[in-house]
């Protein structure tokens, strides 16, 4: 793929509230009025099959707070909260591992956060053993990893390795040290290239950067600097993010209100500025959204024969599998159902303690969540949709079915962001970029623009 250009009117025209669809409905359909009993006839359902599983822990804790932060943490300095928190999750999985098929393997294994490196070397060996323990690995797989380069050990990284990791995912965020400063998150990056070395010796096969655009003090000058020292660096992968000021959310991003946050002129620059530098030069295809990949990585590849999926964790490779999650907040998926843990460090342990499964919230899927759940995957992977093959997938007459929803591309195909035939639509290079506002054409579950609870599309 040639390099993209960016065209700011539109992206101002477009850049409104709208899911990820990291899963459909999104997780703001989510309700507590679901209960475990709801689920557990599922669940035991879903294990009358031999589908792959996708295993996803969530890490909470870490030492100090980036003022930019969205995620679901703990802030502690003590390290004894790990050793308790590994042992909750063995119960955990002890607990879920008598509802779930012997026979089926697990082909992912991602373990997010917070930050997983918060756990001492020996914790993270003594959690893969658990995990060992309850479930069987497939020979390929994909397991991967969130480090932080700050407090992190080579010992750390064998660990991560001996217990089977494969992939590492560094938080970056940028390079530059007012920035940094700012958002109280000091790296320098002579650190994040001493981390980069050893996970490329101790045998790591991809490496993902995650940056962050929008934040105090960036200009297109210097992030332009940032960019230059990750082209040098080459991850195989980048997750480049909006920043989202959310502060009714999460309190302490007031405190970046007190610096020089860009204004929208400056950030949707920032955001020009990344896609036409990565893309450039062939060196990274955009896969879409916040993601991007090197020609010859698997998620670029899986693109272009049209085998990509999507789930929390964002762009995924593998296809078909179950999503079975772990720790507090953490999200566990099959093809009829969502459910997420509680939030609450103290009401997940007070859950376990008294013998029931953590659950806080969950959803349903109805049969038109499914039609329009694949439809959506499909237009967020694929970049097309195939009228024939769709019906054929479905079991319906997709044209007929989504006569509605085809014809409100017009404005898309007009701004030249979709193409239209009699047989399908295809997504423009140009497109990528807004494939959330493409995607939420096919959403029946959207409110009022006013009253969406989401971050912009763009």
């Amino acid at each position: 793929m040639s390099m993209l250009t960016v065209d700011l009117d539109l992206v101002k025209k477009y850049n409104v509230a709208g899911p990820r669809y990291t899963s459909y409905p999104p997780a703001t359909r989510f309700t507590e009025a679901l209960k475990w009993a709801d689920l557990a006839g599922l669940v035991l359902e879903n294990n009358r099959t031999e589908r792959d599983l996708s295993l996803y822990f969530h890490i909470p804790f870490c030492e100090t707070l980036c003022w930019y932060c969205g995620c679901t943490t703990v802030i502690t300095l003590n390290h004894a909260q790990g050793e308790a928190y590994v042992r909750y999750l063995d119960r955990e999985m002890a607990q879920m591992s008598t509802l779930l098929s012997p026979r089926r393997k697990a082909v992912q294994l991602h373990w997010g956060g917070g930050s997983p490196t918060f756990l001492a070397p020996d914790e993270i060996r003594r959690l893969g053993e658990s995990i060992r323990r309850h479930f069987v690995f497939s020979e390929d797989i994909e397991a991967g990893v969130e480090v932080d380069p700050r407090r992190l050990t080579r010992d750390h990284l064998v660990a991560l390795r001996e217990i089977g990791f494969n992939r590492a995912s560094i938080g970056v965020q940028d390079f530059d040290p007012t920035v940094m400063k700012a958002v109280h998150r000091e790296q320098p990056r002579a650190l994040v290239e001493q981390v980069l070395g050893w996970v490329r010796e101790l045998g790591f096969s991809s490496v993902n950067f995650d940056l962050i655009y929008g934040l105090p003090y960036q200009t297109v000058e210097s992030f332009n600097r940032t960019l230059d020292a990750v082209v040098e660096m080459g991850p195989d992968r980048l997750a480049v993010f909006s920043y989202a000021h959310v502060p009714w959310v999460k309190p302490a991003q007031r405190i970046l209100e007190q610096k020089a946050l860009p204004g929208a002129e400056v950030k949707l620059q920032l955001l020009k500025t990344v896609i036409e530098r990565l893309t450039a030069d062939n060196r990274y295809v955009y896969i879409g959204m916040d993601h991007f990949a090197r020609p010859t990585d698997e998620l670029a590849v899986a693109q272009s024969r049209k085998q990509l999926q999507r789930n929390f964790q964002g762009y995924s490779t593998r296809g078909g599998a179950d999503i079975y999650a772990f720790g507090m907040s953490s999200i566990s998926q099959i093809p009829e159902a969502y459910w997420q843990n509680e939030k609450d460090l103290p009401k997940y342990y007070a859950a376990l303690d008294a013998g029931r499964v953590p659950l806080a919230r969950g959803y349903r899927v109805t049969e038109e969540d499914k039609i329009r759940r694949e439809t959506i995957m499909r237009v967020m992977c694929d970049l097309s949709l195939n009228y024939a093959a769709m019906s054929q997938r479905l079991g319906i007459d997709f044209a007929a079915h989504f006569e509605r929803e085809l014809e409100s591309l017009a404005g898309f195909e007009a701004d030249g962001l979709v193409r239209r035939t009699a047989e399908g639509i295809e997504v423009t290079g140009t497109g990528r970029l807004f494939i959330r506002n493409i995607a939420m054409s096919f959403d029946n579950t959207l409110a009022p623009e006013g009253e969406r609870k989401h971050s912009r599309t763009i």
